[in-house]
């Protein structure tokens, strides 16, 4: 018996025990007819009910007493009314003919304070029960809190021998890694990327920072881009990022949505209760546990997806409504918002979502068409450009001075013909660093032996295989394409045989596309324009060396200047590149990828680039280094692609 029974036990005895001053316990009535004997019985059910004292008691207060002991049935009858239904001003007493109704009222009044006070027992009995088995909890939480607080501190030989393998292991290091050592530690160190740097700069700086789409070929530092401005607006003090703003990077690769919303790291899950396990505490009450996602850690921070454009579009879709509501919300059928045993905690969760206001950067190396365009239409674009020779040397050379390593001449450039990414140069330059290292006892010098071998080794081939020359060619000229955000150089060839009048022949790849060969036609007729001469008097072969296929009818400008060269001998300058559309009236028109394009041209040492008259607002003078010429007329073009002079029928020099 625990103390608080004691207690209670103890102080109904005492309360039991005392009796009024002055006043007895009724006594039974002299039975002398059957209707006193059923007047007695009343009084010992309502004894054993009430119990002797409480019915003095009662009796005192309404004024019950003297009827109590008096010896007329119907004051008798008249005090069990007062004392059942507590009104001392009941009355009169009933007459001898109004005693049997009296006494069956008296009866159901009785049956009803019998049946509630079972009902009162019962559920004292219940609450008795709970106090004890709550008291034993009790005892058995505060013992195993002493327990745990005069637990010895000494561990067992068992856990001795756990603890120290982990702490060997902690203290194992293979290596730093070398990106990690190389990776740029301030935004002037990211090299060939200054317009990003500032836009990126500016869109994070402002009082009212917006979500970015960073576009761009890979490994040129998009995430380290977006990392380090992070670093360097919370120190403004018109910024909204606060000290402690959090970077959140994840992979676009990875997140997939789950229809039935079990597992989703990006936006957050909810686990029930019966299958996917709820914590313990949650479970046992039948309580779904809400796991607020990446969204809610980057919550006053950046989220960094990179890969945007692989995550799936439902996704994409459902990203969109936590960027509108700044909320990630949650729902499950087992949460019951009745409940008392929902922890304050998951009831927040649940009615009002966790909070996820953020600033989204997504980054991704394909085409804006991978991005939802709702998505799009929301954040500001930043587009990354590649990396020319000249900035993958820098990106060697910086990265040599931290291994503190010697280079040889020419390694930078060699190492610059094998890549356009600036993750991939120093992949090859810590290669070589390691190869150089064997071979060393005393300084590391890397050469261009040691950058050969790890070419060999890897099976790299150089990227840029096409290179411009000083020395003019006869049906031969570069013309450009574009790929994703690389643009390359694009050989074309003609040659031309003298044939039967009208007669001739046009032989053209047939991996070049339809409208690459519709382009030849155009050229056909504009080169009869230009020189007078009919493509037909010649068998013509108009080869694209290397069989690629040209999407678009960007190459007719240039397909037109290989066969003016090829029927009338004139040499093209084999330094420019050339892009545009070629119409019938000899107008060159606009074509897209201008940007992408010029540093194609100059990964192949191109030193002019030729480009639509409409294109000449895509891309700055001078860009690259380049000299750029916009032209509005198929002559205009031939004034910088040709070295020799060209006869027109009207005798008019081009």
């Amino acid at each position: 018996m625990t103390v608080l029974k004691k207690f209670l036990g103890a102080l109904k005895r005492t309360f039991s025990a005392r009796k009024p001053v002055g006043v007895a316990p009724p006594s039974p009535h002299i039975a002398t007819t059957d209707l006193d004997r059923e007047i007695n019985s009343l009084y010992n059910i309502v004894i054993d009910a009430m119990g002797s004292d409480r019915l003095v008691l009662q009796a005192g207060k309404m004024d019950a007493l003297k009827l109590l002991r008096s010896n007329d049935a119907g004051e008798r009858i008249l005090a069990l009314r007062r004392i059942l239904e507590e009104n001392p001003n009941a009355g009169p007493p009933p007459s001898k003919a109004e005693i049997p109704a009296e006494i069956a009222k008296i009866s159901e009044l009785m049956a009803d304070i019998i049946a509630r006070r079972q009902v009162e027992d019962k559920i004292d009995r219940k609450v008795s029960e709970k106090l004890e088995h709550d008291h034993q909890e009790y005892v058995k939480d505060i013992r195993m809190q002493i327990l745990r607080e005069e637990k010895s501190e000494e561990e067992t030989p068992y856990e001795i021998k756990k603890r120290e393998q982990l702490e060997k292991l902690e203290s194992v290091r293979l290596t730093q890694s070398v990106m990690e050592l190389l990776r740029p530690k301030s935004l002037e160190e990211i090299v060939g990327q200054e317009r990003a740097v500032k836009s990126l700069r500016a869109k994070l700086a402002s009082p009212y920072p917006q979500h970015l789409i960073l576009y761009g070929p890979p490994g040129v530092g998009k995430t380290t881009a977006a990392r380090l401005v992070l670093e360097e607006v919370k120190g403004l003090e018109h910024s909204p990022f606060a000290q402690d703003a959090p970077f959140v990077e994840t992979d676009g690769t990875t997140l997939r949505w789950d229809p039935r919303d079990m597992t989703n790291p990006l936006l957050g899950s909810v686990h029930d209760p019966i299958y996917q396990g709820a914590q313990k505490s949650l479970a046992e009450s039948g309580v779904p546990e809400p796991k607020p996602g990446l969204v809610t850690d980057a919550h006053g921070g950046i989220l960094f997806i990179d890969e945007i454009g692989e995550m799936d579009l439902m996704l994409q879709n459902k990203l969109l409504k936590v960027l509108e509501d700044k909320r990630a919300f949650f729902e499950s059928a087992y949460y019951d918002p009745t409940n008392e045993r929902v922890p304050p905690y998951i009831r927040m969760l649940f009615e009002k979502g966790a909070p996820a206001d953020f600033v989204l950067i997504g980054a991704t190396t394909r085409d804006a068409g991978s991005i939802n365009p709702a998505l799009r239409s929301r954040c500001a674009e930043i587009y990354f450009e590649p990396l020319t020779p000249f900035q993958i040397c820098q990106i060697v050379v910086n990265a040599a001075e931290k291994l503190k390593v010697e280079l040889e001449e020419g390694v930078a450039e060699l190492i610059s013909e094998y890549t356009i990414e600036g993750r991939k140069a120093i992949n090859i330059l810590a290669d070589a660093f390691s190869l150089a290292l064997e071979e060393s006892d005393t300084g590391v010098k890397i050469c261009r032996s040691h950058v050969y071998e790890v070419a060999q080794v890897s099976r790299l081939f150089q990227f840029v295989t096409k290179k411009a020359s000083a020395k003019s060619a006869v049906g031969h000229i570069f013309g450009l394409g574009v790929s994703g955000f690389l643009g390359s150089v694009i050989e074309i060839e003609a040659v031309v045989f003298p044939a039967e009048k009208g007669k001739g022949t046009i032989r053209f790849n047939e991996t070049a596309g339809s409208m690459a060969k519709d382009s030849v036609f155009n050229a056909a007729s504009v080169l009869r324009r230009v020189t007078g001469r009919d493509i037909h008097d010649f068998d013509v072969h108009i080869n694209v060396i290397g069989g690629g296929n040209i999407d678009g009818p960007s190459a007719g400008t240039a397909i037109l200047s290989a066969l003016v060269s090829a029927v009338t001998g004139a040499k093209i300058r084999q330094d420019v590149a050339v892009t545009g559309e070629i119409s019938l009236q000899g107008k060159v028109r606009p074509v897209g990828g201008v940007f992408e394009k010029a540093y194609g041209a100059k990964q192949a040492g191109i030193k002019t680039l030729v480009i639509p008259k409409e294109n000449s607002k895509d891309i700055p003078r001078g860009h690259l280094g380049l000299k750029i010429h916009a032209v509005d007329t198929a002559e205009e073009a031939f004034k910088w692609i040709f070295a020799d002079v060209i006869e027109t029928p009207d005798a008019e020099n081009i």
